[in-house]
């Protein structure tokens, strides 16, 4: 063990201690809740240094150009000074739990704020929650990489840099663990929930000490919940739902056709221009949209049209209407288009606006057609919980995230009814999340299939048994009976002298002559061995092993590379104790 290591060690021992987990999980929290702070108010500083000095009823031709000078930034920094890509956070955390066992690269703890501040802080249409989140991934993961935690902790700590991230950024510690646990879904027990509430409640007090009560949204609870309208609760989830299909996939079909433009210029050109003229032609467009949620919220929804050409049709309900459903359109195409022509941004923003603005426009409908009096600010509300459990597949997530970060709990009801309508809506359509359809497209995710989480932690190499018998092809009958008396195996490979299995020779086929000695120099090992059918190489992993022994039916397979070359046998019996093993392990048991 170098010098290096054994310090590392020593203060984990005695400086951490038993509790280093907690002490971990505690930094993580600060460091998290930090990275949120900076990033929010950096956000805050760009965008309203550039257009906040606006006149309400003034056009602002500036939408044109500001969005694509803050992706070209973002290009550029990535280009030239990160170079490497940061953009899908919560994809790629994902992704690198499911393929790279959590190592997530040690320049994300800075290069996603960066690189979003600039995107977003420009009139980008995306969020900065997943960046953040990302960041406080990347913070989990080097922590424990540095103190050498083993991999199940290394998880832990990933989860609770997501979870400081969330509970952070909107002060929120309640959401922020239900996002670990619903969204990342890492497979984690009572013991680890003590880690992910210390890094949460941290988080939260950083924001809370540091911003006082200034929130993202300021929610006043004027209507209270009327069990009359469960009914519209219900069809505003399945409305929902609806519109998490078409969120899902209008942005990757937008983002599919960007991405296949291979000049990055030409790709900037145009996600720049239909970017901007979308911002220009609406602008609640611009940013992460938080501003326009809060209008929705007090009741001030015919304000979004502030700064457009529509500023005189305030007064029109129909036009009003009109306007906020083609913004639930076009909002999924801003964001969309942001991140395919080259920012740095993510889903959660836009989605928490489209469901406000969404159940904001079907309330207007409802009381315009019928004459009833819907509370518009409770319907956003609920229209943003149940948006969320559609576009993410995660109801929980959209019933306490709404909830804590509104300081709507009195509106607990509704906000169950239609994220569980949307939930069970979207799923009829789409099973898997807008974060994890293309990873499951890939084969590359595991992390929301236990079976498949332990398998990717198994080795082949830790699997392989070499206890056997090596016999040559031109062995003779009696060499294989002097080695059968020396073998604890009734199964032996026949290897050539460059390593190369030529086949095997099972007990019960030579069972009935081994002890006939008048063959014992007359027959010869290459007459009765024969070439498995099913083999496992070196370089596949555990859910192929798998397979392997599920199709061939049998209990040891050799191991061989492309060219045959033989490496020992896997059993049936090693792996399933070993599954076991990492299982108990995963599981803190």
């Amino acid at each position: 063990m170098s010098d290096y290591s054994k310090t590392i060690q020593q203060f984990s021992q005695h400086v951490l201690g038993k509790k280093k987990l907690y002490w971990l999980s505690f930094f993580v929290g600060i460091i998290s809740g930090g990275a949120a702070l900076i990033l929010k108010n950096l956000i805050h500083f760009i965008g309203e240094s550039l257009v906040g000095h606006y006149k309400s009823s003034d056009e602002n031709f500036w939408f044109l150009a500001f969005p694509i000078i803050g992706i070209l930034a973002t290009i550029l920094i990535l280009k030239y000074i990160i170079k490497d890509d940061v953009s899908h956070g919560v994809a790629k955390i994902l992704y690198s739990i499911s393929k790279k066992k959590g190592k997530i690269k040690s320049h994300n703890m800075f290069s996603s704020m960066i690189t979003s501040s600039f995107t977003i802080g420009f009139g980008g249409s995306v969020g900065a929650e997943a960046p953040i989140v990302l960041t406080g991934a990347s913070i989990g993961s080097s922590l424990a990489r540095f103190f050498k935690l083993e991999q199940a902790d290394v998880m832990l700590m990933i989860g609770c840099g997501a979870t400081g991230a969330i509970a952070g950024i909107f002060k929120a510690p309640i959401a922020g663990i239900v996002f670990t646990l619903e969204v990342l879904m890492l497979d984690l027990t009572m013991a680890s929930l003590v880690p992910l509430l210390i890094s949460a409640i941290t988080a939260a007090v950083m924001t809370y000490f540091f911003m006082g009560e200034a929130v993202l949204f300021k929610f006043n609870l004027v209507n209270h919940f009327d069990a009359s309208n469960i009914p519209f609760y219900i069809l505003l989830g399945i409305f929902a739902g609806f519109v998490s299909l078409y969120f899902t996939r209008m942005a990757m079909f937008v983002e599919g056709n960007l991405h296949g433009i291979k000049s990055q210029v030409t790709k900037l050109i145009w996600g720049g221009i239909i970017l901007g003229v979308l911002i220009f032609i609406f602008p609640p467009l611009w940013g992460e949209g938080y501003t326009s949620i809060n209008k929705v919220f007090n009741g001030l929804g015919a304000e979004l049209l502030n700064n457009s050409f529509f500023f005189d049709f305030k007064s029109n309900p129909w036009f009003i209407i009109a306007f906020m459903l083609l913004l639930v359109f076009f909002k999924v195409v801003a964001m969309a288009v942001t991140t395919a022509s080259g920012g740095v941004g993510g889903i959660f923003a836009p989605t928490l606006f489209v469901g406000a603005i969404g159940g904001y426009f079907l309330a207007l409908v409802i009381n315009q057609v019928t004459g009833l009096n819907l509370p518009l600010d409770n319907f956003a509300l609920a229209g943003m919980g149940a948006l969320m459990a559609g576009v993410m597949h995660a109801p929980l997530l959209g019933i306490f995230l709404a909830a804590e970060i509104t300081g709507g709990y009195d509106l607990l009801f509704p906000l169950i009814i239609s994220a569980i309508a949307a939930y069970l809506t979207i799923m009829r359509f789409e099973p898997h999340s807008i974060y994890t359809k293309r990873l499951a497209q890939k084969g590359e995710l595991v992390t929301h299939h236990k079976d498949k989480a332990v398998l990717h932690f198994m080795e082949v190499a830790g699997l392989i048994e070499t206890d056997f018998e090596v016999v040559s092809p031109d062995a003779s009958l009696g060499d294989l009976t002097k080695a059968i008396s020396r073998s604890k195996r009734d199964l032996f490979p026949v290897v050539d002298e460059n390593g190369i299995l030529k086949g095997m020779v099972k007990m019960n086929d030579i069972r009935e002559i081994i002890f006939d000695q008048s063959l014992y120099e007359t027959k010869h090992v290459k007459e009765f061995m024969y070439m498995p059918e099913h083999y496992i190489s070196p370089n596949d992993d555990m859910h192929k092993v798998a397979e392997k022994f599920e199709n061939s039916g049998r209990f040891n397979l050799a191991v061989i590379d492309e060219n045959g070359k033989y490496f020992g046998f896997i059993s049936r019996a090693k792996v399933f104790s070993n599954y076991r093993k990492t299982m108990r392990h995963f599981s803190h048991d």
